[in-house]
């Protein structure tokens, strides 16, 4: 994996903010997940100190590098950077259900449950988040009754 430096966020870097994002997306798609999550970071860091990125983008970026932390397994850090997504935009459904999939598996039903419901009071017809609440609600209720 590439190491970020700082030195290479500059002035000159806020013009071709949109292309680090559009290659960082490339790379992600091509499953080249090292040098997308370090395109994804280079995009971050230059967005939060400029500020002159839309609000938008800095949400994708934050979630599709959140979704890279998952795939490694890394679910607290991929948390973070879901959280940090619904900061940049607190429309945007996805990262929502991405950080209740971790609190679910991480066995925080409560806080799942919270994030599935925000997703579908963001998009009701979100079927993928029907089904986690559903279940979420279900797992939860077991172990109330086993007594944990």
């Amino acid at each position: 994996m590439r190491n970020f430096r700082k030195e290479e966020v500059g002035k000159s870097m806020e013009g071709d903010l949109p292309n680090i994002l559009l290659n960082a997306h490339a790379e992600f798609n091509r499953s080249n997940f090292n040098e997308a999550e370090y395109l994804y970071t280079k995009f971050i860091t230059s967005c939060l100190q400029t500020s002159k990125c839309d609000a938008d983008d800095l949400a994708v970026a934050f979630n599709n590098r959140g979704q890279i932390k998952y795939f490694r397994v890394d679910f607290y850090e991929a948390m973070e950077d879901y959280t940090q997504a619904i900061i940049a935009n607190d429309r945007f459904v996805v990262p929502f259900y991405n950080r209740g999939l971790i609190r679910y598996r991480l066995g925080f039903f409560q806080e799942a449950e919270q994030d599935f419901r925000t997703a579908l009071d963001l998009n009701p017809h979100f079927e993928d988040a029907k089904l986690s609440l559903k279940q979420t609600i279900a797992d939860r209720e077991q172990r109330s009754k086993r007594g944990y």
